[in-house]
């Protein structure tokens, strides 16, 4: 029977009455006959060699079945980088450190007992032998002469150094501008702090010779292809790799660490299932970091506030270890994201990476994509504030103009499609930007320190197509798998690459599964997350589900439908080529009479006795799809504060945003994620930061008592629209909506902090968060200066 169209139609997600009802099913839940418990010992300081290693206590306590260290585990290489710089230095990074730990936290043995709390207790019996070492955790201070060495093979800490853009016709433009706004900027250190905690079960089977790992991951395929190929050294078939529900990743979730590979491999000498779930505070050591970027800014503008030229050098902390794709980040992920939706004549960026005693630093929702946006747009609102000109003047003066056939920046993306004007003026529209500056002087003229911040922004998503990536140093292709297997009673299973953990997969792909088939939602089940189950796929990350694994499955469901009209044909004695697929049924063209439903077609081809000559029975097909481009969405927030003189304290009065992510599948479920992602880009802005103590190497904000995480009553009432600009890219012409209010909100929110402070002098700040302590700081020192 046919169905109403649901794309493009806010329809309840499919999945949250598990989760509200407490039956979702996470690694935690998992329970396996003989399962043991697993607790690494870590390493309290920020660097030290590793003289002895003594578990002879902890051996002989209660419930203990094997403890291990990195010397037992021979054979086992170190953790791969899945992306490669021209001179990368890439140090080893074993499972279990052997020789030296280089950041607290940094696992150096593993205790396997009946219980938690046995495993536990005995951690704590295992005895280190630590020479502590000098540590450097200071972003600015790692490449400085007389720093702490982290690794040998890195001289000076520097992990690599890069550059995109023109050099020389970017100096050219400097010479020539009349003017020049320098910014220093710090986009600090984050930590993700999903839901759900890392947590893994491993099990090898040794009657077969297979292993099962159950584990946190956002694309499984992946997390086994680098576990299994250079790590373990164990065949690719033999092991399954599983991520049942996972409760929010924003990133994190996507890398190989140490905990998951070290289970996998000890299940296999103790012939048990293990169990490891981080703690919070774990998960703070851990878990890779976020951001943390120190940058000198310079922008060329014309008196009359043309853009002339953009000039950056940036300085990005990797931690200690290069994780999977930590070099991709600082890199590729956001210095070509530096022409923003402005027009630019010159550009040049220059990023060296550094190792510190610190958690590696990988990608984090939007990874470069939000520090590229903060740096751009806190520099379009100083250019426009060393030109006493309006920021809204000045964007409006400089926006590219709309195109839907592509656009080549200076840094070597070409996007897609864009109108970015549309969305800005429909924005001050929602806002009465006049009627706001208005409001604000009458509030300047009672002390009142009222401001709005502005973020025009554009986000790369869907990161393709393989070849490219692949010379850029990508060492994985970025395609997605789609399979599409139509049952015979004509109900529907797709398997699909990519992975949910929040996003809503189950609800959008049914939705795009349902449209195009016109069979009902109930009718179709949404498989991902198992190896053993799904085509090999590239998972979650970089807002490209829907644009990406959503076209692979068009592209299946497309065959499916040119099977199906085969067989229609012959089932009704007509050409192939008269028939067409109409509302869940094969239709011949201009005979609506003559048709056969979907279902139909699905029993002939499981029962083929009146079935066409050289057609196979069945009725599956399998894509993979690899895009010819990225995806740009787009868009413009706005935030209007109020900041009290008295205390510093930053009130948000308004917040407004406007994106455009293409196409849309689910507006209910796209709002969610743009909600979710303005939470937290108002969180950086405002609250969160990754504190390490400078001396010891220790970090000080590692606990929920130290790292403010936004509460509810802490956010605002957000004001959202959108507008619609399809991609050219892929058939749905979806773009990506998962990262948007991340990437938009922070600098939105700091523009608007310095409008309001402006009042008082204040012209920059050049780092976040904007703490009551630190506004109230700059507020005084500026008054202090008039």
């Amino acid at each position: 029977m046919a169905t109403a169209r649901v794309l493009g139609a806010s329809i309840k997600r499919r999945e949250d009455p598990r989760f509200i009802t407490g039956k979702g099913n996470y690694t935690d839940d998992l329970k396996l006959a003989g399962m043991t418990h697993a607790v690494f010992v870590r390493s309290p300081h920020a660097s030290a060699k590793i003289r002895k290693i003594d578990t002879g206590k902890a051996s002989k306590a209660p419930g203990v079945v094997a403890i291990f260290t990195g010397k037992d585990m021979t054979g086992v290489n170190s953790l791969p980088c899945g992306w490669l710089l021209p001179e990368l230095k890439i140090p080893p990074h074993m499972p279990l450190a052997s020789d030296a730990a280089r950041y607290v936290g940094d696992p150096v043995a593993i205790v396997i007992a009946e219980s938690q709390s046995a495993a536990s207790d005995a951690a704590e019996l295992v005895a280190v032998d630590w020479d502590v070492q000098p540590s450097v955790t200071n972003t600015e201070k790692a490449a400085a002469k007389g720093s702490a060495q982290v690794h040998e093979v890195a001289p000076s800490n520097v992990a690599f150094k890069w550059q995109i853009g023109d050099g020389a016709a970017t100096d050219a433009a400097f010479k020539a501008a009349p003017v020049v706004v320098k910014k220093r900027i710090v986009n600090q250190r984050l930590v993700a702090n999903a839901m759900e905690p890392r947590a893994c079960v491993a099990r090898y089977d040794d009657s077969t010779g297979d292993w099962t790992l159950w584990v946190t991951s956002q694309n499984p395929h992946v997390h086994r292809l680098l576990m299994t190929a250079f790590v373990l050294g164990i065949p690719e078939h033999k092991v399954r790799v599983i991520a049942p529900d996972v409760g929010g990743g924003f990133g994190s979730k996507i890398f190989l660490y140490n905990e998951e590979t070290v289970c996998t491999w000890a299940t296999k000498q103790i012939k048990r299932p293990i169990r490891w779930t981080s703690s919070r505070r774990e998960a703070f050591q851990t878990d890779a970091h976020g951001r943390d970027h120190v940058t000198d800014a310079e922008v060329a503008v014309s008196r009359d506030g043309k853009f002339l030229g953009l000039r950056v050098k940036t300085t990005a902390n990797l931690g200690a270890y290069l994780s999977t794709f930590a070099p991709a980040v600082p890199t590729y992920l956001y210095a070509t994201l530096l022409n923003g939706v402005y027009e630019w004549p010159a550009i040049h960026a220059e990023v060296t990476g550094v190792f510190t005693n610190t958690t590696p630093v990988d990608a984090y929702r939007g990874a470069g994509r939000p520090e590229a946006c903060y740096l751009l747009e806190r520099m379009v609102d100083a250019a426009a504030a060393a030109l006493k000109m309006d920021p809204v003047e000045i964007r409006k003066k400089n926006f590219i103009p709309k195109f839907s056939d592509g656009y080549q920046t200076k840094v070597a993306l070409s996007y897609d499609s864009g109108n970015y004007l549309g969305t800005f003026d429909k924005l001050l529209g929602m806002l009465d930007y006049k009627k706001f500056r208005a409001d604000q002087a009458a509030a300047r003229a009672q002390g009142r320190l009222m401001g709005i911040g502005f973020s025009t922004y554009i986000e790369a998503c869907s990161i393709a197509p393989s070849k490219v990536v692949g010379s850029l140093g990508a060492q994985a292709g970025l395609w997605e798998s789609g399979k599409v297997q139509v049952h015979p009673t004509g109900k529907v299973s797709v398997f699909t690459g990519s992975h949910s953990h929040g996003q809503g997969h189950e609800t959008t792909m049914a939705q795009i599964v349902a449209d195009s088939l016109g069979i009902p939602m109930d009718d179709i089940e949404i498989v991902h997350g198992d190896t053993g189950r799904v085509p090999f796929g590239m998972g979650t990350y970089g807002s490209r589900s829907a644009s990406v694994g959503g076209t692979a499955i068009v592209m299946s469901l497309d065959k499916i439908k040119e099977k199906g009209k085969k067989i229609a044909a012959h089932l009704l004695e007509a050409n192939p080529k008269d028939m067409e697929y109409v509302g869940g049924s094969f239709v011949v063209k201009g005979s609506p009479q003559k048709a056969i439903p979907f279902g139909q077609v699905a029993l002939t081809a499981y029962v083929p006795h009146n079935y066409p000559e050289g057609v196979e029975p069945g009725l599956e097909e399998t894509s993979f799809y690899d895009p010819s481009n990225f995806c740009f969405p787009f868009g413009a927030h706005a935030c209007v504060v109020e900041v009290d003189p008295d205390t510093g304290h930053v009130k948000i009065l308004r917040y407004l945003a406007v994106d455009d992510v293409g196409n849309v599948i689910n507006p209910m479920i796209v709002d969610g994620m743009v909600h979710g992602g303005i939470a937290q880009g108002v969180a950086q802005a405002l609250w969160e930061e990754a504190v390490y103590d400078g001396d010891s190497g220790q970090l000080v904000s590692g606990s929920m008592m130290d790292y403010t995480l936004p509460k509810a009553d802490m956010l605002p009432f957000y004001e959202t629209d959108r507008t619609e600009t399809p991609t050219p890219v892929n058939p749905l012409g979806v773009k990506g909506a998962g990262e948007t209010g991340t990437i938009a909100s922070t600098p939105a929110v700091v523009n608007a902090v310095v409008d309001a402070l402006s009042g008082l002098g204040v012209d920059h700040i050049d780092a976040m968060p904007m703490t009551p302590e630190r506004g109230w700081k700059t507020g005084q020192a500026a008054k202090s200066k008039k």
